[in-house]
């Protein structure tokens, strides 16, 4: 099946033939569906924290945060361009009618925080955006804000689109995850430690970005930043097939590759040398007068975090020196099915001693993910279910629509149950008992891809996805959810997104 030209394109993207051999075999037998056995709802895997609760967690995290080492993660390589899909669509059929979407993008056009910077592009090819307004040359307008004649706006990521508009100038999303870093992320020397992965494409402009807006924050405070970058590892793409299941090959004649997904995402975290990391999505960010909630439930689910960590390590240090008797034994089973949600083997009272310490080593020896959850409101996104897998495991997962078999009347019952969805807002151990890394990849579940159709040059093709971040890249951590306010969740999806209230 494979030239020494295949060959030789794996070895460059450091892609073994094994991992080839089962992508393909992935195509040819499809990704089972998750087997859901509950919705995760209020107090049945989902902790709703009383106000007492939420500020002993926030002091604690206040206290005990800076004897760790703290990085906030933000994935930024996605591009703009679905946000911009309405206005591309009119932009490019000139027989096409205003709709609603274009018709309130041109009669909010001030409110946008990119205004001054689109007036500008046209003013410099002595076009008056007023006069075109009233004109209703909207196309030209459009152009000018989503190619390269202007701002190039439906070429760029979301990460360097203006969002925001403040005194001293709009700002990026990257400027405002700098800015929440400065509560949550900074470490006792006043540094602040953050982590992004961009597209090479993109790079130089992330940090050019990243350094004026350091200037600014570093002005006004005894602070510096931390900041790192990654990209998408070529070893994380994975290879096309057509409808055969037979490699896709390019007009060249070799084969193509596709990007796995933000799953591929679970290399760049392992990579991060942290005690602790968050994790939010890019565009998942609000003006400074609305940031105080965000600030308070990232300290309760990182006081959370520490708090489950802690006592984790304590029984973990304790069945390592051989120092836990039964009853020991026994709390540590009850703390771990009462507060990490971990089901343990049927019969295990019947075990001995020794048995029942390497289980509970082997269980509670794992990274720990604290998920906020927020009310469904009818937002897309994933779910908090509880979930058993292939080995009758039982255990809390965020799973996504298109890996449920709605054609199935239980599983389908059971999503009609759920309460809460899944806005990106993850803290995550990353370091063991010994203060070893955890190596991250040997907790994914490799049967919880994705497989989806595409096109390339009229063919149509087979992709195949990773399992994703924060569903099968961690369906072997140890999973915590907590309700967290809708206010916490302010994404923007389309363009016209940027009018709500959120962020004006």
């Amino acid at each position: 099946m494979f030239t020494k030209a295949d060959l030789k394109q794996f070895e460059e993207k450091n892609i073994s033939l094994n991992q080839i051999e089962a992508q393909i075999e992935n195509f040819r037998n499809g990704f089972p569906y998750v087997h859901l056995i509950g919705a995760a709802t209020p107090d049945n895997g989902i902790r709703v924290l009383d106000d007492e609760k939420t500020a002993l967690l926030t002091a604690a995290f206040e206290e005990a945060g800076p004897k760790y080492s703290i990085t906030k993660m933000v994935p930024a390589s996605g591009a703009a361009s679905r946000m911009f899909k309405s206005l591309y669509s009119y932009m490019e059929d000139d027989q096409a009618e205003v709709d609603m979407e274009v018709t309130q993008f041109q009669d909010k056009i001030t409110d946008f925080a990119f205004y001054p910077a689109l007036t500008k592009a046209l003013s410099e090819d002595e076009y008056d955006i007023e006069q075109l307004l009233s004109d209703g040359d909207y196309r030209i307008i459009i152009r000018y804000l989503l190619t390269g004649t202007g701002l190039d706006y439906a070429s760029l990521p979301k990460g360097l689109l203006f969002f925001h508009n403040y005194p001293d100038g709009p700002r990026t999303p990257l400027e405002e995850h700098m800015a929440e870093g400065l509560e949550y992320s900074t470490d006792q020397n006043k540094t602040v430690h953050l982590h992004f992965t961009v597209s090479p494409e993109h790079k130089e402009r992330f940090i050019a970005r990243a350094k004026v807006t350091e200037e600014k924050f570093i002005s006004s405070g005894n602070i510096r930043f931390d900041i790192s970058w990654s990209e998408q590892k070529p070893s994380t793409d994975t290879i096309a097939v057509d409808i055969q299941n037979q490699p896709f090959r390019n007009a060249d004649g070799s084969i193509l590759f596709r990007p796995g997904g933000h799953g591929a995402l679970i290399e760049n975290l392992n990579d991060l040398n942290t005690d602790i990391a968050f994790i939010k999505n890019i565009d998942n960010v609000v003006p400074d007068r609305l940031k105080q909630p965000t600030y308070t439930y990232k300290k309760v689910l990182g006081g959370l975090l520490i708090e489950m960590m802690e006592k984790s390590f304590h029984i973990l240090s304790r069945i390592e020196s051989g120092n836990m008797d039964g009853t020991a034994v026994e709390e540590a089973i009850t703390f771990a099915e009462e507060e990490l949600n971990i089901h343990f083997p049927e019969g295990m009272n019947y075990f001995s001693l020794e048995d029942k310490r390497g289980i509970i080593l082997d269980k509670l020896n794992c990274p720990i993910r604290i998920c906020g959850m927020v009310k469904n409101e009818g937002e897309p996104g994933g779910g908090p279910f509880w979930v058993k897998d292939q080995y009758g495991n039982t255990s809390l997962q965020v799973v996504e629509s298109s890996q449920i078999n709605m054609d199935d009347d239980n599983q389908r019952n059971i999503v009609g149950q759920a309460t809460h969805f899944n806005p990106v807002d993850l803290v995550c151990s990353l370091k063991d008992y010994r203060g070893e890394k955890f190596d991250l990849p040997g907790f994914i579940d490799p049967q919880t891809g994705f497989i989806s159709t595409k096109s390339k040059d009229g063919k149509e093709l087979k992709a195949q996805e990773l399992p994703g971040l924060w569903n099968g890249a961690m369906a072997r951590w140890i999973t915590i959810f907590v309700e967290v306010p809708i206010e916490t969740f302010n994404p923007v999806k389309t363009v016209n997104d940027l009018l709500r209230l959120q962020h004006q």
